[in-house]
């Protein structure tokens, strides 16, 4: 009897509820005649995100919102910025029958949705990406939303939001700032993706432009360094909208437009459960303010500081010289010498800039190379400059700009080449700071006449070369992109061989692979070094070839600078910048030399190899993997920045190759990954491995191939495998450094050197993971076994050196 009472009273309570209390909605979705209160809150089905009532900051007014749903309320989106509310009494969110979401206070509608179409049954829900959608319940097509939260963002894009223009809708998706931290209510700043001539991005404070990043180049926007999740743009007659994906979903990061006008980049540390800023745009130097240096001005920041100056571009002059004196730049510059479209006027490379504003640009996106595009540009004489329109596809197209080219800024990474139309008189002068010594074989039949010369050498010493050689130490030739015309200078050897002292031994500074590599001082006191391909090298002519085609593309602060080259009689030479620290494992390995290297230097080594490896892979024109990274080929300048060296073995691959394979197998042992060394498979996850060894060999200052220690016999990723599973990683760095490192960079070092090691290339992170793991307080992934984890016979190694 009492169990009947009891369960007669259930049943009776809950019909009650349901009676009196309809509005209840489900965890993420509510319906027509369902509503949420101030108190109550929609959930998103996988827990990451929270709809509700909020009052920012000491605030009174309340606000809809949507926010992260962890320890720190962080606001998303709001839905009635510029109309709070005073009070909580009687406030509903509720879904009218044509499919509006509304929010009302007594009856009094406060702010509301608009659908293009009614449906007799919709339901509004909030999805883990974020986004609040009104869709038709008995549709069963999960994209055709009725309305969505994503085209009307507040301050912030989330991964997986759109940022752009529909032209079928006519909803532009842009975000505002916050007016304060307390008031979201819309403030001055805005952030617009422009699709006027190509896309690109403004920062405007109420209608001045503040910033621009862009244009878009098929990877990214120009200038634009440092993105962590996968970029992409859709552009067609539907629409232009711009998104990114998460690369790892473990990683919460988020855009946010701030009141201050920067556009931050936010992520999610779980271990102090608080976010952290990763990046900022713009950053603190004053060359991101738009326009700085007025048209055909070039601003760069000076070193070691965040002051800029303004120079012409090469060729140009000030066109006011006066006001130029007195650092006022806003006339910008002038050719020297006039154009003359009928006289055969020619275009000149400028690289390592951001691309200067597109609004007045043109596109061609059927032209198949460089020099259909030169052609068709100086085919209009409107036509003042072009580039290549998709970096990751040589055969995609080409833009064209039209009138002043302005908002031109020298940058480190993210740079390209824009080739800009010049009186043909120009070509054949020399530039104030880039080109010092250009030879009469630089023209494109000069440059092809050297690749002919080099080529006819390779076949005849491929004949003379022992054709039973058993080790594989050398790859097929490699098929890099030879291009354009690079515009690197020729260098007599006469001239090279007084700037060596006819190659003596005193100016030697090493020999690799390629052969031996001599220190050289110019007669313009420039200090040099000379790369000489040995005739008893390994390697040869089409690895010169290879280096020559694939560094002349590259620019970047970590990656050694190519001077120019040397090819004459039997002698076969590439002039490089000169590093006066030498390579990295002369100083790392060193028991004397390597108190060089404190713990901040060595860190900002493995963040500069980072950086370099990220440019590399992503930024650079065609995706390079280096197949050769090894502590040898890290140069380090006089104050001890990396610099990555020795292309000779490198591959490009075009369009979306992402792996290759090759019957014979280059590289050095020890630094090899496991499906490259023994599959020989490579891509850019092998150059991964590479960049794991070396940073644990940084931390440790010892080298993986031939390390051992008198308890075990485990190489150096297994002895750091060890310690990181005991929880001791801190044993493995060097003795050199005493106590004076940094533990919490070094045992996040030494983990993401782990996680780059791990036996499966999909396991391991790629290098704009890296970087931003290494920059970032993040929680990391837990590491697997690493590739070649063995204990082997010490003996017979020692035997065998």
């Amino acid at each position: 009897m009492g169990n009947f009472l009891k369960h007669s009273f259930l049943h009776l309570l809950i019909t009650f509820c349901i009676i009196i209390n309809p509005i209840f909605a489900s965890n993420d979705t509510i319906g027509v005649s369902q509503s949420i209160r101030d108190g109550e809150t929609l959930v998103s089905s996988g827990g990451m995100f929270k709809l509700g009532f909020f009052s920012p900051g000491n605030s009174t007014n309340r606000y809809l919102g949507i926010w992260y749903n962890n320890s720190v309320q962080t606001v998303v989106w709001v839905a009635n910025r510029q109309t709070p509310l005073t009070n909580n009494s009687g406030v509903v969110l509720s879904v009218t029958e044509p499919g509006n979401l509304t929010l009302s206070n007594n009856d009094v509608i406060i702010w509301s949705s608009t659908v293009s179409r009614s449906v007799r049954n919709p339901s509004a829900q909030l999805l883990d990406s974020g986004n609040l959608v009104v869709r038709d319940a008995d549709d069963d097509r999960q994209e055709n939303f009725l309305w969505q939260s994503f085209d009307h963002p507040s301050d912030t894009i989330l991964p997986e939001m759109g940022f752009g223009i529909d032209y079928v809708t006519g909803v532009e998706a842009y975000v505002t700032s916050w007016r304060t931290n307390e008031d979201p209510s819309p403030g001055e700043f805005t952030s617009h993706l422009d699709p006027t001539g190509y896309p690109q991005i403004f920062l405007r404070r109420n209608q001045t432009i503040v910033n621009r990043v862009g244009p878009w180049n098929g990877a990214r926007f120009s200038g634009a360094v440092g993105t962590r999740n996968n970029p992409n743009l859709r552009m067609d007659a539907n629409e232009v909208m711009y998104t990114e994906e998460s690369e790892d979903p473990s990683v919460i990061t988020m855009l946010k437009l701030v009141p201050d006008g920067d556009l931050q980049r936010w992520a999610w540390n779980q271990e102090t459960s608080s976010w952290s800023v990763s990046s900022n745009l713009p950053t603190d130097d004053e060359c991101n303010g738009y326009n700085r240096c007025g048209p055909h001005g070039s601003c760069s920041i000076r070193d070691s500081s965040t002051t800029s100056y303004c120079e012409c571009l090469d060729r140009f002059v000030p066109r006011d010289q006066e006001s130029w004196r007195r650092g006022d730049w806003s006339d910008g510059c002038v050719r020297r010498t006039a154009l003359n479209c009928e006289g055969g006027d020619v275009f000149l490379r400028y690289s390592g800039i951001k691309l200067p504003d597109s609004r007045n640009c043109s596109v061609n996106d059927q032209v198949t190379s460089l020099s259909a595009c030169e052609l068709e540009c100086s085919r209009n004489c409107t036509c003042i400059a072009y580039t290549q329109l998709n970096i990751r596809e040589w055969t995609s197209g080409c833009l064209f700009y039209h009138g002043e080219l302005v908002d031109i800024r020298t940058v480190e990474q993210g740079g390209q080449d824009l080739y800009i139309r010049m009186a043909s008189n120009e070509s054949r002068s020399k530039g104030k700071k880039n080109v010092i010594l250009i030879a009469s074989l630089a023209s494109v039949c000069g440059v092809i006449m050297i690749m002919f010369v080099g080529f006819v050498l390779y076949c005849f010493r491929k004949r003379k070369k022992d054709t039973n050689r058993t080790e594989a130490v050398a790859d097929e030739p490699i098929s890099g992109y030879l291009g354009e015309e690079k515009d690197l200078p020729f260098f007599n050897l006469s001239t090279i061989s007084k700037a060596t002292n006819q190659f003596s031994n005193e100016n030697k500074l090493g020999e690799g692979g390629f052969g031996p590599v001599y220190k050289g001082i110019l007669e313009d006191g420039r200090e040099i070094a000379v790369k000489c391909l040995s005739n008893a090298s390994s390697q040869g002519v089409d690895e010169l070839m290879n280096e020559l085609t694939l560094i002349a593309e590259l620019q970047h602060r970590n990656l050694v600078k190519l001077l120019g080259f040397c090819i004459e009689r039997e002698e076969n030479m590439l002039i490089y910048e000169f590093m006066p620290n030498n390579s990295l494992d002369l100083i790392l390995y060193d028991q004397t030399k390597s108190k060089l290297l404190n713990w901040r230097t060595r860190f900002n080594i493995i963040n500069g190899i980072a950086k370099g490896l990220l440019y590399l892979h992503q930024d650079s024109r065609l995706r390079i993997i280096h197949r050769d990274l090894k502590s040898s080929n890290i140069l380090l300048d006089a104050d001890m920045n990396p610099k990555i060296s020795d292309f000779g073995l490198a591959r490009s691959f075009g369009g979306n190759e992402t792996e290759a394979q090759t019957r014979r197998v280059v590289g050095t042992y020890g630094y090899m990954s496991p499906e490259y060394a023994i599959d020989g498979l490579f891509s850019v996850k092998s150059d991964v491995f590479s960049f794991g060894v070396l940073v644990l060999e940084i931390v440790s200052g010892k080298r993986n191939r031939g390390f051992h220690l008198e308890d075990h016999n485990l190489n150096l990723l297994g002895h750091a495998w060890t310690l990181y599973k005991e929880g001791n990683s801190c044993k493995l760095v060097d003795e050199s450094l005493g106590d004076s490192f940094d533990m919490n960079e070094v045992v996040r070092s030494i983990h993401v050197g782990l996680l780059c090691v791990q036996r499966y290339p999909d396991d391991r992170p790629s290098m704009s993971t890296v970087v931003f793991m290494l920059g970032n307080d993040v929680e990391l992934p837990q590491a697997k076994e690493p590739g070649f984890f063995t204990r082997r016979d010490v003996s017979a190694i020692e035997r065998g050196k």
